[in-house]
């Protein structure tokens, strides 16, 4: 009689016929029995006889074979190779215990292999310090990386070579690193600084190779009864022959092994070990393109630091791979990560070149890091390219074509044409996060993305909902079953390895990809994967099969993620950091390329700038500048920023002076206690629109009296004044101080307003009461409402730094300033000073108006600005600026790269509902026919328009991961701009740039080497004309100038509004216009463009038609600049 479950190791006798006789009781087969007892084959309770217990064959440590040294760098220190080398080591021993977290520690391994060994397939040296480490040989040359511990991410093997097996002696050096792969905290917890980590193995091991590849045999078949569907051939199959396998084993006896293995050939094909990387038969349509990659996080739960020595490890890892399964293909993105590798590894980088070369490692994306999608600005996106594209083009000689934010929160509508134009020229691009959703399922899987412009790329969005696959049958399978729309592509990309904090592939990930494709060549129930491509090869099958995208569905605009909502105000401090580097280095750009054509000896600083705008790109990355890291990231991110913002000002202090001679900035005036001779107060304009504007200047030190004769306001301590700064036409140019004295108001004792000719508010009682429209004579704010700052309870469900709740809107607590004087009194500027006092925080705002309207377009009003100093000590609270309007529209606008983007300000749907927190950038807006109202702001991205409430999210005080997140003292501005037109004809986005690039006061003393009766000085020699919806936004010099030896100025001009343009770009006629140009945003040549001369002024005149949000890049090659006298 034969049972599935008997316990005799034999084989049912086989039968010739049917027989006669049915005495027997007969098999019924207990499925749900069998199923719990296949899962015990290996480890468990039956470790000791399942085929756990023959999975080595030999293990020795003691000292007689395993010789250890170490040495301890101090502190936090990450020596070299040959630094540590220099060092004394001290005997060491399993067991020992090291720390503090993040600190490293360096072996000296010397391995005495026993003789008899020499007849094993394998033997390796197993170090498991229970942390991350990298091997060494003794040379310096990186060879792996380690994870210790005891997850799924584990690999502490190091296969011996042959050689030295055969030789008997093996030596290398490794360095390990007191941190985990997901650093050294409890999950998203703040991290445990004083954690220490103990070297659990370090043993010469011979695994018994055999068992091992039965283990994988095994791991298969069960997967595959786990995952297909119950009841199906091939899902019962599957099961019948892990219980026969079980039956068959015995841990005694080597010979069943080679059995057990025999019987998984039923589903795995007859001798297809045998066939090793051919078993990928690229003759058989794939479902499934199986792609390594190796998610490391620039900066996460780690810092940078620890991300260097990760990108090391991991990659050196994926090289040894690469040599022992030909079929293996890496892919990795972020530039920044490549140079960290060149600059600290360089024989490690020296062995990646090489299998990138050699088509195996194929670098991706094409950015600096893998940024944000939301908040860096439009120009900042661009340089995250252009620095990444030339880094990869002049270390591999390759250009990536495939854009990759897998991981970023949300993605912004102008990515499409900035990729396209950044030179991707597959139109390729690849993305996850929104599987993250928590309101709504994404739709689509594989769809044309278009973005706000029209511009749209190829986008896969991969089913198997992760980019750290562990390339199980059950990641394989959902690239089929969670596929959106099979209908018009049924392939799809496993992106599979240990990520986030990095490792990449394992071999066994690899060996249960080579039995999955075996099993896809046996039954068509499993779906064909195929290795050996590149991410390339799969965009290129789905445009062949989609007719280029043709039957693809389509989503039109931004790629809002539902979940992270919090991310756009995390980390006040850092979002600042960013908006005033992106403006700083703008500005700086721009007055050195003037310099470069107009002043004596002044060489364009490419590589200064640059260095800047690097440090920008990395604390771009998507888990820095989101606020979504623990603090340690932060310290060393405003150390970045304090570095850009000190040689942002000096490269711009530099500039001034070889552009327009001996300027004296009114800082340096007040911070050098500086005496001042006969001159004027003069301002510089970096914007390229005419502006007129009041500026605060101290008064203080030995230059107060000079300076009192240049205002027309002076404060009622006596320690600020006020100049009108003003100039007909000063696009790009100096404005120069005058007495002109305009109106302004201020009366009420408990009632206080401000006002001026067009517009006035009110504050009573601490709240503001009114807003209100002088000329239209037009109540802004609902009748009986009050608008200010409201404070929220901010508790996440989980993700503390990330997230955002919708229900938070539920504990809306509007907060009164309790004090409120009046500080100016016209006639230029009207202020009151308010504070209030929370149970941990002080807030004070001053709140000022001025006489002058915000722009020169006709009937522009005045923006009342808010300063705040906030001393922030609040947790979980969320503090916002609101208003409550009294304008009606279904739709807010949100100023984004290169545009804008409107939602919805109701809730008709969940998708409408989802988005109750949203990113903006410099401005937000609600607007009906005829009249609108924005909230312009210096520093901050997150907004919200709840019905007629928009409001302005200023400061969070989450606790995880970085306990201490925003507790301190802040400074940013916002601005409140009503306007008499809808917004489409406003001048919001004009007046918001305004507001983030102030004019740049300085003193000209009437002696030395001043150049203010120049016109180039007063007005840029570049302007565009004609139509009022298009941009200058960047001015620089053409990169590689210098080594072609030629004077190039890019210009970078957009559409703004959403419309089309026909517009003139104007040079100046000093400068002669050899060639003119549109080019990629990699400045490579598009078009030429056709130039013609305006007969008056003799000035260069460029026709220019641009499309709604179009990016238009101009390059002008100037063969002479002609200085007026």
């Amino acid at each position: 009689m034969y049972c599935n479950h008997r316990a005799e190791h034999a084989t049912p006798p086989t039968r010739s016929s049917y027989p006669l006789d049915g005495s027997s009781p007969g098999h019924k087969w207990i499925k749900s029995l069998t199923n719990d007892r296949a899962g015990q084959f290996t480890g468990g309770r039956w470790s000791s006889l399942n085929l756990s217990s023959v999975l080595y064959t030999e293990r020795i440590d003691d000292k007689k074979y395993v010789e250890l040294s170490v040495w301890s760098a101090p502190g936090r220190s990450k020596p070299t190779f040959e630094e540590a080398m220099r060092n004394k080591f001290k005997p060491a021993k399993k067991g020992d215990h090291f720390g503090p977290s993040w600190t490293n520690h360096w072996w000296k391994v010397k391995l005495h292999v026993p003789t008899a060994w020499t007849k094993y397939e394998r033997v390796q040296f197993e170090f498991d310090p229970s942390c991350e480490a990298m091997i060494f040989d003794v040379h310096g040359t990186p060879l792996q990386g380690i994870t210790g511990g005891w997850g799924g991410e584990r690999r502490v093997e190091h296969i011996i070579p042959p050689a030295a097996v055969k030789a008997g002696i093996y030596e290398i050096v490794i360095e390990s690193s007191c941190n985990g792969l997901f650093g050294v905290g409890d999950s998203i917890e703040p991290p445990n600084n004083n954690r220490w980590f103990g070297l659990w193995t370090a043993d010469i091991v011979v695994p018994n190779m055999e068992a091992w590849r039965l283990m994988l045999d095994y791991n298969t078949l069960r997967q595959l009864s786990d995952n297909l569907p119950g009841n199906s051939p091939t899902q019962n199959h599957a099961l019948v022959l892990q219980n026969k396998i079980m039956n068959t084993f015995r841990n005694d006896d080597p010979s069943t092994i080679a059995q057990c293995r025999k019987i998984a050939e039923e589903i795995l094909g007859e001798g297809w070990e045998s066939k090793g990387a051919d078993i990928y038969d690229k003759n058989v349509d794939a479902l499934i393109y199986g792609i390594g990659y190796c998610h490391i996080d620039t900066a996460w739960l780690w810092p940078y630091s620890v991300t260097q020595q990760k990108v090391a490890r991991s990659w050196t890892t994926q090289v040894d791979l690469m040599n022992r399964y030909p079929e293996h293909r890496f892919t990795c993105s972020s530039a920044q990560q490549f140079k960290w590798l060149e600059q600290l590894y360089p024989a490690g980088f020296k062995a990646v070149k090489d299998k990138v070369l050699a088509g195996k490692f194929h670098p991706v994306g094409g950015a600096w890091v893998e940024h944000d999608g939301n908040m860096p600005s439009g120009e900042a996106l661009i340089r995250q390219n252009l620095l990444g594209q030339r880094y990869f083009q002049s270390r591999f000689g390759v250009r990536c074509v495939t854009a990759w934010l897998p991981d970023s929160f949300g993605l912004s509508g102008a990515l499409p044409q900035i990729f396209r134009l950044c030179g991707m020229k597959a139109r390729n691009f690849f993305t996850q996060k929104l599987s993250w959703n928590n309101v709504n399922v994404f739709p689509h899987t594989t769809f044309n993305w278009t973005g706000i412009d029209g511009t749209q790329v190829l986008c896969h969005m991969t089913p198997v909902d992760t980019y750290n696959a562990q390339a199980t049958f059950g990641d394989v399978r959902r690239g089929i079953t969670n596929h959106k729309n099979l209908e018009s592509s049924n392939t799809a990309l496993l992106v599979f390895g240990n990520g986030d904090g990095g490792g990449g592939p394992l071999p066994n990930m690899l060996d249960s990809l080579r039995r999955i494709r075996a099993a896809a060549n046996q039954t068509p129930d499993v779906p064909v994967v195929h290795m050996g491509t590149s991410v390339e090869d799969f965009y290129a099958d789905i445009e062949r099969d989609t007719n280029y995208g043709e039957t693809l569905p389509t989503w039109h605009g931004e790629l809002y993620l539902e979940f992270h909502r919090g991310t756009y105000t995390s980390h006040g401090s850092i979002k600042r950091g960013n908006r005033k580097s992106e403006i700083l280095l703008r500005e700086v750009e721009y007055v050195a390329t003037m310099a470069s054509l107009h002043g004596k000896d002044y060489e364009y600083p490419y590589d200064r700038i640059n260095e800047c705008w690097e440090k920008v790109c990395l604390n771009q990355f998507h888990d820095v500048l989101p606020g979504s890291a623990i603090g340690m990231v932060y310290e060393d991110a405003e150390k970045l920023y304090g570095e850009v913002a000190r040689d942002g000002k000096q490269l711009f202090k530099e500039a001034v002076s070889a552009y327009m001679g001996n300027l004296i900035p009114i800082a340096s005036v007040m911070e050098e206690q500086l005496a001042l001779s006969n001159g004027k107060l003069v301002a510089f304009n970096t914007v390229h629109h005419a502006r007129r504007e009041v500026v605060e200047i101290p008064l203080k030190g030995p230059s107060a009296t000079r300076l009192r004769k240049e205002v027309v306001q002076i404060s009622k301590d006596g320690t600020r004044a006020y100049a009108l700064m003003d100039g007909d036409d000063n696009a790009g140019g100096l404005l120069q101080a005058k007495g002109l004295s305009i109106l302004a108001m201020q009366k009420g004792d408990d009632e206080f307003i401000l006002t001026n000719s067009n517009i006035s508010m009110t504050i009573k009682g601490g709240r503001i009461t009114s807003l209100y429209d002088m000329i239209l004579q037009r109540e802004l704010l609902i009748k009986g409402m009050t608008g200010g700052l409201v404070i929220f309870d901010d508790r996440p469900n989980y993700w503390d730094a990330w997230d955002v709740e919708i229900f938070h809107l539920e504990t809306r607590e509007p907060l009164s300033f309790s004090k409120v004087t009046l500080a100016e009194s016209g006639p230029v500027r009207a202020a009151l000073r308010a504070e209030l006092k929370l149970p941990k925080s002080t807030v004070k705002v001053t709140i000022s108006l001025d006489a002058t309207p915000a722009t020169f377009q006709p009937n522009s009003r005045s923006l009342i600005r808010f300063d705040a100093e906030v001393d922030w000590h609040e947790r979980h609270r969320f503090l916002k600026f609101e208003l409550p309007l009294n304008i009606r529209a279904h739709d807010a606008y949100y100023e984004t790269q290169f545009g804008h983007v409107s939602r919805p300000t109701h809730k008709n749907t969940t998708w409408d509902a989802a988005k109750f927190e949203v990113c903006c950038h410099k401005y937000c807006d609600i607007s009906e026919f005829g009249y609108g109202v924005a909230f312009l702001n210096d520093c901050k991205y997150g907004a919200s328009a709840d019905g007629q409430f928009m409001r302005l999210s200023l400061l969070r005080a989450a606790t995880a991961p970085d306990a201490e997140q925003d507790q301190g003292k802040h400074e940013f501005s916002w601005a409140v701009l009503p306007h008499a037109t809808h917004f489409m004809q406003s001048d919001v986005p004009i007046a918001a740039q305004f507001f983030n690039s102030p004019l740049h006061v300085m003193y000209a003393p009437e002696s030395g080497p001043l150049r203010l009766a120049l016109p180039t000085v007063h007005k840029s020699p570049f302007s565009v004309e004609g139509a009022p919806n298009v941009v200058l936004e960047t001015v620089k010099r053409g990169e590689d100038d210098t080594k072609k030896k030629l004077t190039r100025v890019v210009l970078r001009i957009f559409e703004a509004y959403g419309g089309h343009a026909s517009a003139t770009l104007r040079v100046a006629s000093h400068l002669s216009i050899d060639r003119a140009y549109t080019t990629n945003l990699l400045e490579e040549k598009i078009s030429a463009l056709e130039t013609s001369t305006h007969e008056a002024t003799g000035d260069t005149l460029i026709k220019l038609d641009l499309h709604a949000f179009q990016i238009l890049t101009v390059r002008l090659t100037i063969s002479k600049v002609e200085m007026p006298s």
